[in-house]
């Protein structure tokens, strides 16, 4: 029970009653070209075939370190093994692409750059390393962020990073391969270089609001006219109104210059 505790305040998905009628529901709406699901990878391997069959056909897996003693340190749940596992099952089991996002922590997991990048090089893994945002309380926003390019310059000992067409449906990562690997690397530069003005997300809370930006304070209500029985194009008017606050720029580079 503590750990389904400790997974559902991280917000982890597939510890939610519901939640695979809730991806089939959302997997046969028209329209909808891509649905993926963001876990933390520790209840990922037995549940593989309900994610599949709920028409989830990529994965995102929330994983900073691959040394089980940190993985314990850092999520407080000695789950590394499962983690792990539960990745390689999705593999198998052919969900393609299966992403890797990694937080860089400089002083926590920044000796393991490379032996993350390198995992693309032997699998057909998305690695993501994604600038620590400094958000809310934590022990760790006080350490100097770590950044793409220096994490670029770590990981370049592996090889020449190629640079890969961004398609229509890419979010904000910027996009290599290591020649000849199997998967690729991927940077997300929420810090050193705002993407605000080229992104193509919105946010849907867990009390339903909708959200421009995850950092944004504004929200549209979306709970209280679905349970008024509003139309379609009610609801569309809502996400123009959201989509049209989207914010040119965030006040984070000035959070961790400071």
């Amino acid at each position: 029970m503590l750990q389904a505790q400790r997974l559902a305040a991280n917000g982890e998905p597939l510890v939610r009653k519901g939640i695979y009628d809730f991806l089939s529901q959302l997997s046969a709406l028209p329209g909808i070209q891509d649905l993926s699901l963001t876990t933390n990878g520790v209840l990922l391997e037995e549940n593989l075939d309900r994610i599949r069959s709920a028409g989830v056909r990529r994965i995102n897996v929330s994983l900073d370190t691959l040394r089980p003693e940190r993985y314990r340190d850092i999520t407080g749940v000695d789950a590394y093994a499962r983690v792990w596992s539960g990745i390689r099952a999705a593999l198998a089991a052919g969900l393609r692409p299966v992403k890797i996002n990694a937080v860089a922590l400089s002083g926590v997991n920044d000796d393991e750059l490379v032996d993350l990048a390198r995992l693309s090089l032997d699998f057909p893994l998305h690695v993501r390393f994604i600038e620590f945002m400094p958000i809310g309380r934590s022990r760790i926003g006080s350490r100097p962020p770590l950044l793409v390019p220096e994490i670029r310059s770590r990981i370049g000992v592996l090889g020449e990073l190629i640079p890969i067409e961004r398609t229509e449906m890419d979010g904000p990562a910027q996009r290599y391969r290591f020649a000849g690997a199997a998967g690729e690397v991927g940077f997300i530069p929420a810090i050193s270089h705002s993407f605000c003005s080229r992104c193509n997300r919105l946010r849907l809370t867990a009390n339903g609001q909708l959200r421009p930006c995850l950092l944004s304070d504004r929200q549209e209500d979306l709970k209280e006219p679905l349970r008024a029985g509003c139309s379609d194009d009610d609801l569309a008017a809502i996400f123009l109104e959201a989509t049209r606050h989207k914010p040119s720029d965030h006040n984070l580079s000035v959070v961790a210059a400071s």
